[in-house]
């Protein structure tokens, strides 16, 4: 199965809010590709990039953020700027 995981809207998102600490929060069945998506994000934007290794229920299941300056959930719908 071939996902759209709109990384390049994650980037201006990590570089618009100047971002140093980023905060990635995948559903279990996309937590193998997280390595593949903290590549990428270190590489286009120098952030340090975590992953959140909690299970995720959805979008009303917010980690814990402190110390991060950016949240991104990764989930099934389509990115809502």
């Amino acid at each position: 199965m071939t996902y759209d995981l709109e990384l390049e809207k994650a980037v201006k998102s990590i570089l618009k809010n100047k971002a140093k600490k980023v905060l990635i929060q995948l559903p279990d069945g996309l937590k193998p590709k997280g390595k593949e998506i903290v590549d990428f994000l270190v590489e286009k934007t120098k952030a340090e990039i975590f992953l959140f290794g909690g299970t995720c229920f959805g979008a009303c299941d917010i980690p814990d953020c402190k110390g991060y300056d950016l949240l991104i959930q990764f989930g099934h719908s389509k990115w809502v700027n």
